[in-house]
């Protein structure tokens, strides 16, 4: 299913529930479902180059819910988990209306997760890349034992790319992280109803291999994964994640 080639992607505004929701957007509708990327703390960058490889073989989306990316007003939606998953379900109402593969990535994963078992017949599948937060980590404490472990796995040029997204947010970033810590997926993967892909890098210790394995075996049709990298293993691997992406759009 994929290719070699790249979709150049273009933004889109579309009103949902009487507000602007801002997207990227490339390819074409295909037989296989459209794709949705669901970003982590809202920054896009570190995943265009995944939706341009989407892009090649299906319709697909990079979302940008919380309004982060971008120089214009701020989004009305509040920037925490369960107000962005609303609007991430709305938006599936309004934009490609047929099911999709879902795919978040970090406090993305967390919103996906949400949406999919609050929406079965919009999620043809599930796909949660580096996953949060272990129970361990999901005091202040906690996250920053495990943070210096990733941290020193991590390519020093995503900061360049996410740190434009992170200055936008400002204060809001902060409040998005604070319900992020509260969530606990694994309450919720088990009533999702389609199939899911989780994904980890191996040198991530958000997203640890128990951790995984244990969101994948609570999912009814659950599979885990481990790839090179760390916790933001997509970043300049778009060929490797879409490739993930396809295999989980193919898996029914």
């Amino acid at each position: 299913m994929p290719t070699s080639g790249r979709q150049r992607c273009t933004a889109r505004w579309d009103q949902v529930a009487g507000h602007p929701v801002r997207s990227l957007e490339t390819g074409e509708c295909r037989a296989v479902p459209p794709v949705v990327l669901v970003p982590g703390l809202g920054a896009l960058g570190y995943l265009v180059d995944a939706l341009e490889g989407c892009g090649a073989w299906t319709r697909s989306f990079l979302l940008d819910v919380p309004g982060f990316g971008h120089r214009g007003p701020r989004a009305v939606h509040p920037p925490d988990v369960s107000s962005l998953a609303e609007a991430v379900r709305a938006w599936l109402d309004v934009v490609p209306r047929a099911p999709v593969v879902l795919a978040g990535h970090s406090t993305g994963a967390q919103i996906a997760c949400r949406v999919a078992a609050a929406r079965p017949e919009r999620v043809r599948s599930l796909v949660l890349m580096s996953p949060v937060f272990p129970p361990a980590a999901r005091r202040v404490t906690g996250l920053l034992r495990v943070l210096p472990g990733t941290v020193a796995h991590e390519s020093p040029g995503e900061i360049r790319v996410t740190a434009p997204y992170f200055l936008r947010a400002g204060r809001d970033l902060h409040r998005y992280l604070r319900s992020a810590l509260r969530e606990a997926p694994e309450r919720l993967v088990d009533r999702v109803a389609c199939p899911v892909l989780v994904v980890r890098g191996e040198h991530d210790a958000l997203s640890p291999q128990p951790w995984v394995s244990e969101l994948a075996a609570r999912a009814p049709r659950g599979r885990w994964v481990t790839v090179p990298g760390a916790h933001n293993f997509p970043y300049r691997r778009g060929g490797l994640t879409s490739a993930l992406i396809a295999e989980a759009a193919r898996h029914r």
